[in-house]
Formats: structure tokens, C-alpha cells, sequence
């Protein structure tokens, strides 16, 4: 995983907070200054909060989690979708599961807190993708109910498309902007799910696992930072590759050593009744050739 610097950050704008009215008391710990009734947040801490999410999330990839990136400002939105089809695209091509799932328009009530209802939009959107590619099961509608079909699943494509396909639970959240997506937040922290966030100076800090401080609303700001977590992704995810290729050498070699051992064992076990076969018919030669020196000896007497 490569080293971000601080110049990296400022130039990406990461340390503008905001206005000075609109602070969160628990992020003062973040704020060097303050400059023209703004906040400016302390890169060295972006950093130091951006090395620790980052590591975390590779060992999280690495060891085959989930993650869910969630990100619904009109600025997050394209540059999350962006990273998410570059994570795809680079994992899939070396036949590598991404486990990498995205929520960019509205973070849905209950999506954690209340599954058993919220998978059965999901399992309806998959439901209406099905129809809507069955030629033979369009032909019983009519043009009006399948525009009402595409209507409804482009509805679901918007909120549940990039999260349909999750199975159970995530096993962490990335979140850009914790203070908009403070549902999100809340129902992580009630099922237990760590959460990994830029937190901005209107933000509390506190209630993140993960809180890298930076601005949150720059382009540039959210691009270096959710691109920087893509590659540890990557990174996780390709090393998980590599330790379960090497996992399988070594059960290869493992089996191959039992198998070789066995063999041996059945090549030993059956020289050994070779050479008791061998004895054996020694044993009744000796015995024949003395009983055949007995028999002359009473004969001549």
C-alpha cells in the first residue's frame, strides 16, 4: 500500500472545514485553526486516520469481508460508482470475488436494522430483471403493465442496485459524510457493524470506528481519500487470493506427501510378506531335506 502525503491532501483541499457556527464540539480534536471563520482541519491527523482505515480495510478484504460503501451527495456519488466498477473490473480479471457492494442514492431505513423485510425488495427487483428478459413472459402482458414493470424496477435499481446481490450482513461500512448519512451510522452501530467514515468538522468523530477527518464536500478531497481506500481493497483482496492459491499448495503437498507415505507403507508392508513367503518355503525345503536324510539313514540300517 503505497504512502499518502501531506501534500497529497492539501492540495486535494482535505483540510477546509466549515464555518466555524457550524462545529461539532467533539471534532475539536481535529481542527488546527481556525481562518476566516473556517476550520481547518490538522492533515497530520487525516493521515494518521486514513493509514488506520486504509490498513484496516485491506485486512478486512484480506480476510474475505464485506464492505458497503455508502455515499449519497451529488459530489460521492459518481466517484464512488467510479471506484466500485474499478475494483470490479480489476478483481474479476484475475477471477477474484470484489465483496464490494455501494449505496449512492438514499440509504434505505431498516436496510440493516430491519433485513427481513428490506431482502424482499430485493428479491423483487431480481424478480422484475428476470421478467423483463423473458421475451415468452412479456408476451402474456400488455405494453402497459411491462412499461409499469420498468417503471418499478428502475424505482428499486435506484435504491437497492448496488446492495441486491449482498448476502446477510456487511461486515463493515465505508461512509462518506457520517453527519448526512447519520442513519446509516446508527443502524450500524445498533447490529455491531464496524464503520470507517470521512468525518467532517460538523461531524462527531466518536461514534465512527474509523474517522478519517477531512472535507467532505470537495471533489477532490473524497476522490483521493475513497480512491486510496479502493487500492487497500484491492490490495486485501488480491493478497486473500494468494493466500488461499498458497493454502491450496501447501494441502496439495500435504496430500501428496500422505499419499507417497501411504504407498510406501504398502510397498513395505508387502516386501515384508515377501521375504516371510520366502522364509516360509526356505523353512519347508530344510524340513523336506532332512525328513529325505532320515528316511536313507533307516533304510541302510
Amino acid at each position: 500500500m503505497r504512502e499518502i502525503t501531506l501534500e497529497e491532501l492539501l492540495e486535494a483541499g482535505c483540510h477546509f472545514g466549515h464555518q466555524v457556527t457550524r462545529q461539532n464540539p467533539k471534532a475539536r480534536d481535529f481542527v488546527f485553526e481556525a481562518r476566516d471563520n473556517i476550520h481547518i482541519i490538522d492533515l497530520a491527523k487525516t493521515k494518521e486516520g486514513l493509514d488506520a482505515a486504509a490498513q484496516y480495510l485491506k485486512n478486512l478484504a484480506k480476510q474475505n469481508g464485506v464492505l458497503v460503501v455508502v455515499g449519497s451527495k451529488r459530489q460521492a456519488s459518481p466517484i464512488i460508482l467510479k471506484q466500485a466498477k474499478r475494483i470490479e473490473e480489476t478483481l474479476k480479471a484475475k477471477n477474484i470475488e470484489p465483496k464490494l457492494f455501494t449505496v449512492t442514492n438514499r440509504w434505505i431505513g431498516g436496510t440493516l436494522t430491519n433485513s427481513g423485510e428490506v431482502v424482499k425488495n430485493y428479491k423483487k427487483l431480481h424478480d422484475l430483471e428476470d421478467k423483463l428478459r423473458d421475451d415468452f413472459e412479456k408476451e402474456k402482458y400488455t405494453k402497459k403493465e411491462i412499461g409499469m414493470w420498468e417503471k418499478e424496477r428502475q424505482k428499486l435499481e435506484m435504491y437497492y442496485g448496488g446492495i441486491s446481490d449482498i448476502k446477510g450482513m456487511p461486515s463493515a461500512l465505508f461512509i462518506v459524510d457520517t453527519h448526512l448519512e447519520s442513519l446509516a451510522v446508527r443502524e450500524a452501530i445498533a447490529q455491531g457493524i464496524p464503520t470507517v467514515g470521512m468525518v467532517d468538522t460538523n461531524a462527531d468523530p466518536n461514534v465512527i470506528d474509523y474517522p478519517i477527518p477531512a472535507n467532505d464536500d470537495a471533489v477532490g478531497s473524497i476522490e483521493l481519500i475513497v480512491t486510496y481506500i479502493a487500492d487497500a481493497w484491492i490490495e486485501g483482496r488480491i493478497e486473500a487470493q494468494k493466500a488461499q492459491e498458497e493454502k491450496a499448495k501447501e494441502e496439495a503437498k500435504a496430500q501428496e506427501k500422505l499419499e507417497k507415505e501411504k504407498a510406501e507403507a504398502v510397498k513395505e508392508s508387502a516386501k515384508v510378506k515377501e521375504e516371510a513367503v520366502k522364509k516360509e518355503e526356505k523353512a519347508k525345503k530344510v524340513s523336506k531335506t532332512k525328513n529325505k536324510g532320515e528316511g536313507n539313514n533307516s533304510i541302510s540300517k
